[in-house]
Parts: C-alpha cells; sequence; structure tokens
C-alpha cells in the first residue's frame, strides 16, 4: 500500500482553529514523531484569516483555508461552508483545536467531531467557559484537581460523550496561568491518545457514554 492508499484507509482529521495552533502544532509533532500512524491531517480550516495557527499547515502538507464567520449571516451558513471544505478534502474526521466559533453538527458528522476542554466535565464547562476563565473557576471554587476532558461534540456546548479524561494537582498558589500550563501538558497527551483510539476502532458510544475496548 503505498503512502497516499494508506492515507485515505486513515482517520482523515480536518483540523479547525481559531488562533495560535498550539494544539495543531502539537498534533503534528506527535504524528512527525511516529506517533498518529493511522492518522492524517489533510485540512487546516481556521475561523480567523489572522490565525496564527495557519503556518503550521505546510508542516502535514495540509490545505489551509479561512472561513471567516464575519462574512456569514447565520451558523448555518458558516457550518456549511466549512462541510464543504471537508468533503472536498475527503475527510472523515474533525478535529476541534482551539475552535471558537459554532459548528453545527450534522446528523451524519454525530461522533465524528471531538474537542477537547480544559477541565474535567461536567465541571467548569458549557458557555461561557474557555481560556483563562476555565482555570479561575477551578481556582475561586477551590478545587484540589483539574484537568481536560476529550469528547464528542454535539449541539450543546461541552455536553457529548466523553472519551478520556485526564488529571493535574491544583496547588493553593496557583493563579489561572500556572495551571493552565499545567493543564496544556496534559491535554497535548490526551488529544493525540484519544485520536489513536479511535483510528484503531477502539471507541464506541452508547448513549451518553464511551466504551474503550482492548
Amino acid at each position: 500500500m503505498n503512502i497516499e492508499e494508506q492515507e485515505l484507509n486513515s482517520l482523515r482529521c480536518a483540523v479547525l482553529i481559531s488562533g495560535a495552533g498550539r494544539t495543531l502544532k502539537n498534533l503534528l509533532d506527535y504524528k512527525s514523531a511516529g506517533r498518529l500512524k493511522n492518522v492524517c491531517f489533510p485540512l487546516v480550516v481556521s475561523s480567523s484569516p489572522t490565525a496564527a495557527g495557519l503556518q503550521y499547515a505546510p508542516l502535514c502538507n495540509a490545505d489551509a483555508k479561512v472561513v471567516d464567520r464575519k462574512e456569514f449571516d447565520s451558523d448555518d451558513a458558516f457550518s456549511d461552508a466549512i462541510y464543504a471544505l471537508i468533503e472536498q478534502s475527503q475527510c472523515n474526521f474533525i478535529v476541534m483545536a482551539g475552535f471558537m466559533r459554532k459548528l453545527i453538527i450534522r446528523p451524519d458528522w454525530e461522533n465524528r467531531v471531538v474537542n477537547i476542554h480544559p477541565s474535567l466535565i461536567p465541571s467548569f464547562c458549557g458557555p461561557g467557559f474557555y481560556g483563562r476563565k476555565v482555570h479561575q473557576a477551578a481556582i475561586d471554587h477551590g478545587v484540589k484537581v483539574s484537568g481536560c476532558t476529550v469528547h464528542f461534540v454535539t449541539n450543546q456546548v461541552d455536553d457529548g460523550p466523553i472519551i478520556l479524561q485526564k488529571t493535574v494537582p491544583v496547588h493553593s498558589d496557583d493563579d489561572a496561568d500556572s495551571l493552565a500550563a499545567r493543564v496544556l501538558e496534559v491535554e497535548f497527551q490526551a488529544l493525540p491518545e484519544a485520536l489513536e483510539l479511535i483510528a484503531a476502532g477502539r471507541v464506541t458510544v452508547q448513549g451518553r457514554k464511551t466504551v474503550i475496548v482492548n
């Protein structure tokens, strides 16, 4: 099987970004290190024409596209434009990597879109919980453990079936930035791990729950 045939039989991920692209860069680092063997990234779509993360698309020979939300009058029209690019690229999976806009999840894409959230869902998630706000809320609440959650995306914010979670301690002298840095370290482990499990066919969804099989 040549490289092109192998990629067509892989988990072909469209990566959606809005900013710096740290999560995308981490996935590409895993790929270049020989991990994520059955995962490829043919398409990067940014919701902003100035997103720094667009610079990483050439590292994986991906098409880099911009779909600016300001150019559309509804979430549906915006989503339609993104799906059109995804279909053209023959992608069969979507990874939200710091994507800060609303993508309508179509029925045929159910359980084929993943996101990573910087808390242990169902804590500190949902509308309004993003970036530093998540970590400040965890500190203000006095929790002793935080972490990240990789989950399938639904049309409800941060509400899809959970694939895996990783934890970190919350220290008494933490601020939002120090906790964010610690959580980011496990985010960088969790998302590639989840994609490897999905690509291997080891993740099934049963209602609100996922089952990871050996």
